[in-house]
């Protein structure tokens, strides 16, 4: 019976592998990280800058110079042969993964087969492992490479080597040298340090140019990597930004924060080592990196599914409801799924930011260092109280944000655009031309109309000649957003911003003696739920 289950559970992530990797290969933008790698590595090859390469989609190399030796190969073959290979390799390095891990979530080697192969099921399942493979990502190999030699299941006289490498490609696993050193495993952590030195030597003997550029400027050149405010930075960075902390003491309270989860995390990584479990303290730390790295954007974020598994593994009801919430997290988009529901700005916030939170809550109670048992007791409550606590803590976080205003910079997805973008069609400009714009205007101080897109809202109008100043407010409470008016014809003015939602927006226009003469909220949710129908 128990090799039936185990027959059926490889088959089941044999389906969602072969299913999830068509899908991937039928998008128009597949693997586009991966053609990043090739398209740069190529440009390499012929003699020009690595870092000067830049993808259609705008996207650059962003990796230090050793990540270019580490992948030169694969300009070996087409991009095409190379784009299946990826997707097996990946697909092979998530069974890798889940055996890796499935030490940790049992110590009955009879269940281990079985437990392994729902692990890299659930894995598949989960929105980091499927950004991996949409995006051809190299984030789920650094993930391998750190789990083995956290775990320690290398050969010793090789163990830090892994972790060496893996950072001279990504800079984050170097926190598992510090782990390392606080758990005793000196010679690991020197071996760490000096394979991420020597790599990044090598490196600079072969492409001395590129490794001059990356280590005096790209290096902090973070927006390359993206817009580190938008969602899918869910790091403790990427959330200040959205809370819309100022500029001037974002830095010192980032580097506050990260201190406490990081010196957290690894203290109890430490206590967690020396009771055998070395499974839970590499997972908590690789949790760590997640938190504490500047961007961490999905394909990143494997970390906290290992951890939600070996939570929902443990044997107390508070960890296991956690695990659940963590997992549900970390497989779905709890902000585009819950939205509808979520009626209050504080709790969309809360959902929207939901894997940022959830890996600083682990990394702060450590697997329950802090606010969790991590061991039995004898005098443990009974599951009926222990479920109810659950509930009850729950619905006091739930409440708690309920109160709360959405952040006043809390809108990643907020874009006022500029008369350079009047004539690119994508922005929904009202009118183009002065017969339109003519036609369009009304007594109105503001006519708009607004079209409703997948992760985004575009409000686009016109304003009558009183109007000398347009703002938006986003949240309840929120600082406004100035929105440029534009004269792109003779005798108009036009403006048009994107938002996330309009559920709380209000758009106010202003008189030359800076008195408002009209608001628009209610009218801007009415306009959305029209086109929306």
């Amino acid at each position: 019976m128990r090799d039936r289950r185990v027959a059926l559970a490889w088959a089941a992530f044999v389906v969602v592998a072969l299913v999830s990797c068509v899908l991937v290969l039928r998008r128009p933008d597949r693997l586009s990280d991966l053609h990043i790698y090739y398209g740069a590595l190529s440009d390499l090859r012929a003699g020009k800058p690595l870092y000067g390469y830049v993808a259609e989609n705008g996207g650059p190399f962003t990796y230090p110079p050793f990540a270019a030796l580490a992948l030169w190969p694969i300009t070996a073959v087409s991009e095409g042969v190379l784009q299946g290979i990826w997707l097996v390799a990946t697909c092979a390095a998530v069974v890798a993964i889940a055996g890796s891990v499935g030490v940790a979530l049992t110590t009955r080697q009879s269940r281990r087969p079985l437990v392994v192969a729902l692990a890299a099921t659930v894995l598949m399942l989960s929105a980091p492992v499927q950004s991996n493979l949409r995006f051809g990502q190299v984030s789920i190999f650094i993930v391998l490479m750190a789990l083995l030699d956290g775990l320690g299941v290398v050969p010793p006289r090789v163990r830090g080597t892994l972790v060496g490498v893996a950072a001279a490609i990504k800079l984050t696993p170097l926190l598992f040298v510090v782990y390392f050193l606080a758990v005793g495993r000196y010679r690991d952590a020197g071996r760490s340090a000096a394979t991420f030195v020597a790599c990044a030597g090598l490196a600079a003997v072969v492409l001395p140019r590129e490794s001059w550029a990356y280590w005096t400027e790209t290096v902090r050149q973070t927006s390359r990597i993206g817009n580190l405010s938008s969602l899918g930075n869910q790091s403790v960075h990427g959330m200040l930004l959205r809370v819309g902390v100022d500029e001037t003491a974002l830095p010192v309270l980032w580097a506050g924060m990260v201190a406490l989860i990081c010196a957290a995390a690894l203290l109890r990584a430490r206590q967690l080592t020396r009771q055998g479990r070395p499974g839970h303290a590499a997972v908590l730390v690789g949790c760590a990196t997640v938190a504490a790295s500047p961007v961490s954007w999905t394909h990143h974020q494997v970390w906290p599914v290992l951890a939600a598994m070996l939570l929902i593994g443990a044997s107390g009801v508070t960890q296991r409801a956690a695990g659940a919430a963590l997992l549900a997290a970390m497989v779905v988009s709890l902000g585009a799924v819950l939205s509808p529901v979520s009626t209050r700005p504080g709790v969309q916030f809360l959902f929207e930011n939901a894997r940022a939170v959830g890996v600083c809550l682990l990394c702060l109670v450590g697997f329950g260092g802090v606010a969790v048992a991590a061991q039995r007791t004898s005098r443990r409550p009974a599951a009926g109280r222990a479920w109810l606590r659950v509930g009850v803590t729950a619905s006091v976080a739930l409440a708690f944000f309920a109160v709360q205003p959405l952040p006043a910079g809390a809108d990643p997805t907020f874009k006022a655009y500029t008369l350079d973008d009047v004539v690119n069609p994508r922005y929904f400009f009202v009118c183009r031309g002065p017969a339109e714009c003519a036609e369009y205007a009304t007594d109105a101080p503001v006519t708009f109309g607004t079209r409703a897109e997948k992760t985004k809202v575009r409000v686009n109008g016109v304003v009558s000649p009183q109007v000398t100043r347009l703002e938006y407010y986003s949240a309840p409470g929120g600082a406004p957003r100035a929105i440029p008016l534009l004269a792109p014809y003779p005798g108009s003015r036009t403006f048009s911003f994107r938002s996330a939602t309009m559920a709380h927006g209000r758009l106010v226009a202003y008189a030359a003696d800076g008195q408002p003469i009209a608001s628009y909220d209610d009218e801007l949710a009415a306009a959305l739920r029209t086109t929306t129908r």
